[in-house]
This record gives C-alpha cells, structure tokens and sequence, in this order.
C-alpha cells in the first residue's frame, strides 16, 4: 500500500481539478450527479455540528486540538463536495460568491445591517 502524501493545492481551480482526477481515477462520475452531491455536502455540512454539539458559545471559540482537528475535518469534507458539485455544474465558485456578497450588500445595508443579525425582510418595515 502506497504512502498517503498531501496534494499541492494552492487555489481553488487546483483543488477542483485535483477532486476532478480523484473521481476520475476511481470512475466515480456516475455516481457524482448534482442531486447525490448536494445530499452528500449536507450530510458533511450536518457533521460540521457534532463536534459543537452541547459546547457554550465560549467553549465553540476555544476547542481543544482533538476537537479543532474533528472541525478542520468536516470543513474539509465540505469544501470537496461544494467544490465537486460546482465543478459538475460547471459553476465558478469564487464569481458564485462575490455576485452573492454584492446581493447580500444590497439587502443588508450598513446603515441598518450594522450590530444587529435581523433578517433583510425586517428591513422593509424600517
């Protein structure tokens, strides 16, 4: 059995094309459709919880290394099937999100948004 070693992955187009030839080599594709990814990414992003789960808000900022590292784990998980589904859908992650911090700039204001987590609906009444 081969030694694992860590890829060199040094920005988002690297990583999704190393996922890309991971799925490749083990002729997963049939199996990577949108629908059987976006239930896998929410089984991990659900994960993410478990290592919280019961901790006050404090304890969530200071984790112990066994516990950060269970965390580092299912952020990990996530952002390989995130990456793989936008791969799949052919969607750039990086345009995704600045076009969506530019619709959250709109709906949350600073002038209103600032020091308060209200929803951007409750802004309308103001």
């Amino acid at each position: 059995m081969r030694a694992m070693s860590t890829p060199e992955i040094d920005s988002l187009d690297a990583l999704r094309r190393h996922i890309r030839d991971f799925a490749q080599a083990r002729a997963w594709e049939r199996y990577h459709t949108p629908k059987n990814l976006a239930m896998a990414l929410s089984v991990e992003a659900a994960e993410l919880l478990e290592p919280f789960q019961w901790l006050t808000a404090e304890q969530s900022q200071a984790l112990e290394p066994q516990q950060r590292e269970a965390v580092r784990q299912e952020i990990a998980d996530v952002l390989i099937y995130l990456t793989r589904l936008a791969d799949v859908l052919d969607i750039d992650l990086l345009a995704a999100a600045a076009d969506k911090l530019a619709i959250n700039a709109a709906k949350y204001p600073i002038d209103k948004a600032h020091g308060n987590a209200r929803k951007y609906s409750d802004f309308s009444n103001d």
